[in-house]
């Protein structure tokens, strides 16, 4: 027999919804990384619905938001039973894994090397965009920009240089945490702040509670590279949202997929 929600669980995730508007394909990506981005793993329709529901989504939300990740080939499902069963696929497993180290880093460490790739206009252009595609690098504008360690092979079309040195203007600081970042990091680190959980809590409350934190998270981690400390505006929240990420998450061991199904069925 389902009982209702307790007041603290209410409570919670209403302060996490409220930081953004909560695009449902991408609260399910969120919840495959987390809780089931390995081969073999399995989500249950019911399962989904009760961890997602308690967030203010509807099932048929969490229906055609399957439907869009299925058509874009992250997400696959089957049938078992009489039940849906959903699933990572290849594509959406290597996806989930290019960004796990951004997101888990509890403690990264910026690079001490650098170097700048530096663009003429024209088809010199056409390299540099191809290498800001790569994660280690960073665009500084629409000619150049910063990597991660020495300077790399085949970069002949581009003026390459290691540095050492990094002192970082106010204007680069600006392009590199723009406002809207700096108050969205603000935002989460203020409403994780006012979390505090009992000692018993089911599965589905874990993973829900779990997903939304991960998911806002990963929408700040994301956006931000790793740079040394004297990159970082004055008013960046950033390393202060990442220790409170984790201390939560902490405190909200990860379920087996069979603890889910389990709860969610009872």
């Amino acid at each position: 027999m389902n009982t209702a929600p307790s007041q603290w669980f209410e409570a919670s995730i209403a302060e996490l919804s409220h930081l953004q508007n909560l695009r449902v394909w991408s609260i399910i990506v969120s919840l495959f990384g987390d809780l089931a981005q390995q081969p073999d793993a399995r989500i249950s329709g019911t399962t989904l619905t009760r961890i997602i529901t308690p967030m203010g989504i509807k099932p048929e939300a969490i229906r055609v938001a399957l439907h869009r990740l299925r058509k874009d080939g992250w997400i696959e499902s089957t049938r078992s039973g009489r039940a849906s069963v959903h699933f990572l696929t290849e594509f959406g497993r290597s996806q989930s894994a290019a960004v796990t180290p951004r997101i888990y880093a509890r403690d990264p460490q910026p690079p001490a090397a650098w170097h700048l790739l530096i663009a003429e206009d024209g088809s010199g252009q056409t390299a540099l965009e191809e290498a800001l595609l790569l994660p280690q690098y960073i665009s500084v504008n629409r000619s150049t920009a910063l990597g991660q360690g020495a300077v790399p092979e085949g970069v002949e079309e581009l003026f390459a240089a290691n540095v050492s040195q990094l002192q970082p203007p106010r204007w680069l600081q600006a392009r590199l945490f723009p406002d809207d970042l700096i108050e969205t990091c603000q935002a989460l680190l203020t409403a994780l702040q006012q979390l505090s959980f009992p000692a018993e809590i089911s599965a589905v409350e874990i993973a829900t509670l779990r997903t939304l934190i991960v998911h806002h998270w990963r929408r700040i981690a994301l956006r931000h590279p790793d740079l040394p400390s004297h990159f970082h505006p004055e008013h960046w929240v950033g390393p202060a949202c990442r220790a409170r990420v984790f201390d939560l998450l902490d405190q909200l061991p990860q379920p087996t997929l069979q603890e889910l199904d389990q709860s969610a069925s009872s």
